[in-house]
Formats: C-alpha cells, sequence, structure tokens
C-alpha cells in the first residue's frame, strides 16, 4: 500500500494546541508521516501563529512513536545548512531514526523582506541552495571532518558530534519540479525527491527524467524515494464533500462543477472515498510511494479520520 502522510501549512494558525491535537491524531490514525512547511508569514496578510520548525520538530521527535516528519521543505535562505543539519541530526537521534531533512531554495519575498533575510533573484537562490546541499551531503557522509569552500558556505574540517545512535543518518529530500535544476539536484544529492502537484502523467514525466539523470551520476533508480505533495478535498458522501469545497472556495459554482474542475487539473484529489481511492491508486501506478496530503483546517480532525477509516482500506484491499 502506498504511504499516506499529512502536510500542514506552519504558518498558518499553527499553536501549541493544535500541533499537539493534530500530532497525537495522525500518528493514532496510522497516517505514515506528518509534515510542514517553514515560514514566518504567508505571502499577503494577515500573519497568523506560526510555531517555530525546529521547536515544533523536537516535540513530534520526543512526544511520537512511529511517525516520520520534518519540513516540506525548510528554505536554506534563512536556514543555515551547518546549524540546521546540527539540529536534524539531534532531532533523528531523539526519535529513533524518524527525522526527514527537507530542503528548498526559498522563495516568499514577504518574509524576507519583513525579517531581513536577502533572497536575492533565482539565479542567486539557487547557487546558495546548491552550496548548502553540499554543506549538507558532506557533513552527514563524510566519515570524518569535512571541509567545502564556497561562495555562500564554507566548512573546514568540521565534525558534527555526536553522531545518531542508531544505524543511519537523517535522509535528504529536495522538493520541486524542475526538470533543469532541481531533479538534477536531487539526483546528485537527495534521498528523497518530493514532487509538488502534478497530475499522474507529469509525476511519471519527471520521475523518469530523475532516473536517468541518477544513472548519470552513477546511481541506482532504488537511490531516491519517490513521493508527492498534493491536495485532498474528501467528502464521505456528496453533501460532506460540498461542505469542505465550500470552506476551502467559497461559493464557486455547483459542487459538480468545482469536482469536474479539479479533476480535468488533474493535480489535486477530490471526490468521495471510492474516487479518492481511485486517484491514489493512479499516482501509486505511476511511481509514488507516499503522498503527502495538504490538510489546512486544523479543526477538521474529523476529516483525517474519515480518510484513515474510509480510504486506507479501499487502498489496502
Amino acid at each position: 500500500m502506498i504511504d499516506i502522510s499529512i502536510m500542514i501549512e506552519g504558518q498558518q494558525a499553527v499553536n501549541w494546541q493544535n500541533w499537539k491535537r493534530l500530532a497525537h491524531e495522525v500518528e493514532a490514525l496510522g497516517y505514515a508521516g506528518l509534515f510542514r512547511s517553514d515560514h514566518f508569514t504567508d505571502p499577503n496578510p494577515p500573519n497568523r501563529d506560526s510555531l517555530e520548525l525546529v521547536v515544533s520538530l523536537a516535540y513530534l521527535a520526543d512526544r511520537t512513536k512511529r511517525i516520520h516528519f520534518g519540513p516540506c521543505v525548510a528554505p536554506v535562505s534563512f536556514r543555515e545548512p551547518v546549524m540546521f543539519v546540527r539540529q536534524a541530526m539531534q532531532l533523528d537521534d531523539l526519535s529513533g531514526g524518524r527525522m526527514i531533512l527537507g530542503l528548498g531554495a526559498g522563495w516568499q519575498e514577504r518574509e524576507h523582506h519583513m525579517f531581513g533575510y536577502p533572497l536575492g533573484d533565482v539565479k542567486t537562490r539557487m547557487a546558495r541552495f546548491e552550496e548548502s546541499l553540499e554543506v549538507a551531503w558532506r557533513l552527514l557522509h563524510t566519515d570524518g571532518p569535512a571541509s567545502f569552500e564556497g561562495q555562500f558556505f564554507q566548512i573546514r574540517e568540521a565534525e558534527l558530534l555526536p553522531r545518531p545512535q542508531h544505524a543511519g543518518r537523517p535522509p535528504i529530500m529536495i522538493g520541486g519540479n524542475g526538470m533543469k535544476r532541481t531533479l538534477p539536484l536531487t539526483a546528485r544529492f537527495a534521498d528523497i525527491w518530493n514532487g509538488v502537484f502534478l497530475s499522474p502523467t507529469q509525476f511519471a514525466e519527471r520521475t523518469q527524467e530523475l532516473d536517468r539523470l541518477l544513472s548519470a551520476a552513477g546511481r541506482k533508480a532504488e537511490d531516491v524515494r519517490r513521493t508527492l505533495m498534493t491536495g485532498i478535498f474528501f467528502g464521505t458522501n456528496e453533501a460532506d464533500l460540498a461542505r469542505r469545497l465550500a470552506w476551502r472556495n467559497g461559493a464557486a459554482g455547483s459542487v459538480a462543477e468545482q469536482v469536474a474542475a479539479l479533476r480535468a487539473d488533474g493535480r489535486t484529489i477530490v471526490g468521495t472515498p471510492e474516487a479518492c481511492a481511485e486517484q491514489i491508486r493512479a499516482y501509486a501506478a505511476v511511481g509514488v510511494q507516499e503522498i503527502f496530503l495538504q490538510w489546512l483546517d486544523l479543526d477538521d480532525l474529523s476529516g483525517l479520520e474519515q480518510i484513515a477509516g474510509q480510504v486506507f482500506p479501499l487502498l489496502a484491499a
């Protein structure tokens, strides 16, 4: 069965009360993992509660027993790689090997301007991202001290101790769809690739290209786990589906029109249990090993319970 995890937007009214509640439910209901974005704010006002990423993940490391977790993904534009890898290693050790180190280039201009972090143009962001991945990879993989001299980052005979007490290390996950820069970096540095809002056809095209890039880099296709972050509009029946569509989209046409538009776009899972299971199977058929369902209504824990109770059995069958 394909793994199903939950992904939330960490800047959208996430406080300790709903984070603790969500962590308990995701683990108890049998989801594979819990992931969150790493932002101070949304691209537009208003500003809402936003727990700091590493502190919130430390809670998961200590208070959960089974689920894996991590950022989806943390911007290296304000997560300096040495300190972030150090934190990730300790979270991985504390949790017994469940931390996933999700890294991205950074993109949101508003939060960088608000808090004084230089974002730079796309060329700068990608160059800084590549160096961050190089630093992270060397610190995690080098047996002993590691060195690197770059434009943005330098390490000299650097070694992070203690190493995790379990076998292995936190895997590096790279998120994004770009075939010119993101996938080549994934082939070089990542253990996990996370596509974002792709249709099954689009995912298949990119995973085929990733296979080619991995081969060129001297790696095997199975060296990189294939995951996808996508949205979901789920209802136990048509009325329940209409309620959730209205919560997210407002009055944007009839239920049938909204469902038809979302399905035509092919990048969001939508429908009642049978329809959602069918769409998830279509992703599994093109190589998706784990889906991160973007869950935006943090008060709708009953929806998480309904998916686990009604969709999971259909996938297992």
